[in-house]
């Protein structure tokens, strides 16, 4: 087989491997396949007589990072690309396919730590008092920002929420989040009071006899996309004046931050956001202690 048609196959296994082995989701599955052909493509580029992905070499490896980064790619995404590398290697090394594993010791970039913009407390309440109560969406809107804020669940896991994964009575909901993994995530009496009136008041008129599990639902009985809540989360920001750069986690960065700033343990937090790593949620010690040090700074005497 030719050198592409062997590589093609050797991805194709990995991803499949991926899957099988922590339940990916597609979009990751084709993150890391993106990465492997990027390498790929370059290496067939640079050295045409090692263009089988099982024969490059540690050299390869660090050429072609040093390639990516004269391009001027963010550290993050040559950190990402070596992790691909990396994880893929492993792979072929426990497989039988390589006797030795050429990313082996090759350390992650540097990364400049990019701080997930956070709002106050005083900026929250503003974006949960946005929406227009009176009609069924604004009441639909209420509700999601409520479960957003009191429970730190990603976007997807929040348009994609069922009742099914909702105990009312025990305040709690059941999350299948990244790679397949569940855990609890609590909700407050106040979001829970949102959401019972949510369900009783503005759910059936929105659904208008269509019948679903999803809890959110459009006008059209089906549940909302990412870029929508998105749109909506912008709109109510700009309702209320609200200026800062914003994402779509943007509450789930102000739930963790929170939670922080007042006393949580990190590990606490790190379980409530279903993170695998607790160095992913580290960065938020960082958001809470740049706080302190404006308080400091703007209350103590010698500050």
């Amino acid at each position: 087989m030719r050198a592409p048609e062997v590589n093609a196959s050797l991805l194709d296994e990995f991803s499949d491997a991926l899957w099988l082995e922590d339940g990916l989701s597609r979009n990751t599955l084709d993150s890391y396949r993106n990465d492997l052909q990027l390498f790929s493509t370059w290496l067939k580029k640079r050295k045409p007589d090692v263009s089988f992905l099982t024969d490059a070499t540690r050299s390869d490896i660090l050429n072609f990072l040093e390639t990516r980064v004269s391009e001027k790619i963010k550290a993050s995404t040559a950190s990402r690309e070596l992790s691909s590398l990396k994880r893929f290697y492993r792979y072929l090394l426990r497989q039988g396919k390589i006797s030795v594993d050429p990313s082996l010791n090759i350390e992650t970039p540097k990364m400049q730590r990019h701080l997930p913009e956070s709002l106050s407390e005083i900026e929250v309440e503003q974006l949960l008092n946005a929406p227009d109560l009176a009609a069924p969406l604004g009441l639909r809107d209420r509700a999601m920002l409520e479960v957003l804020y009191a429970s730190g669940l990603r976007v997807s896991e929040l348009i994609n929420l069922k009742y099914s994964q909702v105990s009312m009575d025990m305040g709690i909901l059941k999350i299948l989040g990244k790679g397949r993994k569940e855990r609890l995530a609590p909700l407050g009496d106040e979001s829970l009071e949102w959401l019972g009136r949510y369900t009783r008041e503005a759910r059936p008129a929105l659904l208008n006899g269509i019948v679903t599990d999803t809890i959110f639902v459009t006008t059209r009985g089906s549940a909302m996309t990412r870029q929508a809540f998105w749109y909506l989360i912008k709109r109510y920001a700009h309702q209320v004046n609200i200026t800062k750069q914003l994402s779509p986690h943007t509450l789930r960065h102000a739930f963790a931050t929170h939670l922080l700033n007042h006393g949580a343990d990190l590990r606490v937090v790190q379980l409530l956001l279903g993170h695998a790593d607790i160095s992913t949620t580290q960065i938020y010690t960082h958001i809470a202690r740049e706080r302190l040090k404006k308080l400091h700074a703007a209350h103590h005497p010698r500050g």
